[in-house]
């Protein structure tokens, strides 16, 4: 429907260009998810805009990129930057519709939470200047998880407060308490725990840990086999070797995202490091097969004894947007060979043809310049008899053309008849 018509409803907004791979690849799963927030229920409405067709909207929404995936709350424009799964979505459109901070109201609710997700932020206590800043930072990264509040009734005993009030994160099996004195911000500081301890990592994710400015290990899985070896080394490493602060881990299936992202081809099962900060990455010179040799590389990469690739600098950069352009061009070439031969072709047509045109506008006055060329090349004595000798040739050419004439009449005289020259 048309979106001035939805100001008053909460609508997740599909940005597309009909040329877009990307766009076109989400398209049977974006009718998937009105399918599902239809047959649920839920106040999320779903909609799609041609961003080219609507160019002046897009930018208004600071469209950058297709697809793009923005849910729009009474004056608020929430931006999507997980997974393209139907379930994602979903979940994504519910967790905003609704309210930023959800209470808690019993311990069995407590409970039940905690068991449903992987990671659970919960603030706990009364009215204070923290649970305001909880407020605030909830409001800002709704868009990538959920958050709660309960009373200290509703904890359960388990858990243990040192002092209230408190923000709690639940993961990997046990929970941490926010310092303001060591953690900073609030806000950074769940920015940072809101991911597990070692997780499935995609294209987003990946974005998204690069915004903690982390250093993220990330191993593509082949076979299976090799899948649960690595998987048990790495996650291994997280709980005895390294704290969170320092690393964060996680696989990734297959290395098609990894291969572009260091413009180069990865083996798959092999294990890279990213550094975020500065876009660099390091792989391993030997298969990495034990916790010994990953606990080895990462030690080298640590102390600058591991060979670093990429970066941040100026080569790179023209590395990297060239292998961008070339990207998008295949792209465009895959998904409409024709629009793509249109948007290329046709501007490589129009510069031929003026080339051309440049070309044998000059070849005209060709002689003229070589004329000059020899003229240029003579000396000053070498001028002058050039001058003499065409003064000559002309004062010899009205000689020439008056002996040429009486041989002409000589001739016509020669051909008369007898009878005229008996006349004559």
């Amino acid at each position: 429907p048309p979106i001035w018509n939805l100001w008053s409803s909460i609508i997740v907004l599909q940005f597309y260009a009909p040329w877009c791979g990307y766009c076109k690849k989400l398209e049977p799963i974006w009718d998937e998810v009105g399918a599902e927030l239809r047959s649920s229920g839920s106040p999320v409405r779903v909609g799609k805009m041609d961003a080219t067709a609507y160019s002046g909207m897009a930018s208004e929404f600071g469209v950058r990129g297709y697809p793009t995936i923005k849910l729009l709350k009474a004056d608020l424009a929430y931006n999507y930057k997980g997974p393209r799964t139907k379930d994602d979505i979903v979940e994504f459109a519910n967790r905003v519709a609704g309210p930023a901070v959800r209470a808690l109201p019993s311990t069995q609710m407590f409970e039940h939470m905690m068991k449903r997700h992987d990671v659970l932020f919960v603030y706990v206590g009364g009215d204070s200047p923290l649970k305001e800043k909880y407020n605030d930072a909830a409001s800002e990264l709704i868009v990538y998880t959920y958050f709660f509040s309960a009373s200290e009734d509703a904890v359960p005993e388990s858990i243990s407060m040192p002092e209230l009030p408190a923000v709690v994160v639940f993961k990997d099996g046990d929970y941490f308490t926010y310092d303001e004195y060591e953690d900073g911000s609030l806000s950074s500081w769940v920015n940072r725990e809101r991911f597990q301890g070692y997780l499935q990592i995609d294209g987003f994710t990946l974005y998204e840990l690069g915004e903690t400015g982390g250093m993220i290990p990330v191993h593509a899985n082949g076979l299976q086999s090799t899948q649960t070896r690595q998987t048990t080394v790495s996650n291994t490493l997280f709980l005895f070797f390294f704290p969170p602060r320092v690393f964060q881990f996680g696989h990734m299936d297959g290395s098609d995202y990894i291969n572009s992202l260091i413009m180069g081809e990865v083996k798959v099962p092999s294990v890279i490091i990213l550094n975020t900060s500065n876009e660099q990455y390091f792989l391993s010179s030997e298969p990495i097969e034990t916790m010994e040799q990953l606990v080895q590389f990462i030690s080298d990469v640590l102390n600058g004894s591991a060979q670093a690739y990429g970066g941040d600098g100026f080569i790179q950069r023209i590395k990297r947007v060239a292998f961008d352009a070339r990207s998008t061009i295949m792209s465009v070439f895959r998904s409409s060979p024709l629009l793509g031969c249109f948007l290329f072709g046709l501007p490589l047509g129009v510069i031929s043809l003026m080339c051309y045109g440049i070309c044998t506008a000059e070849s005209d006055d060709g002689s003229d310049d070589i004329d000059a060329l020899k003229r240029e090349g003579l000396t000053d004595e070498e001028e002058e008899e050039e001058e003499e000798r065409q003064d000559t040739a002309e004062l010899e050419a009205p000689e020439e053309e008056d002996e040429e004439e009486e041989e002409e009449e000589e001739e016509e005289e020669g051909e008369k008849d007898p009878e005229e020259k008996k006349t004559d």
